[in-house]
């Protein structure tokens, strides 16, 4: 499978890792949360069937992370994008 990385192109798989859910907001207030906030902010994630929205770094290349937009359903990417910039498409 290739990955297009933002900055280099399409590389093969085996370049890069999985980061997990993208758009995840850090804590307003990270010193007042529970030990059951905190491990439902650091360990549950979404895991839907279809368009996700994810956080990939490409590892044995430019070391540089990226958002990608990909169907878990076909594992297909629709989109990366540079962190910052919008994913759209992204529900």
């Amino acid at each position: 499978m290739l990955i297009e990385c933002p900055w280099c192109g399409g590389r093969e798989e085996q370049e890069f890792h999985y980061g997990g859910q993208a758009h995840v907001p850090y804590p307003a207030a990270p010193a007042e949360l529970s030990d059951a906030q905190w491990s439902e902010y650091l360990f549950f994630r979404d895991n839907p069937k279809g368009r996700f929205a994810e956080r990939w770094v490409h590892s044995a290349g430019c070391r540089r992370w990226f958002n990608a937009l990909r169907d878990t359903a076909s594992n297909s990417f629709i989109r990366v994008c540079a962190p910052g910039e919008p994913l759209e498409g992204y529900r």
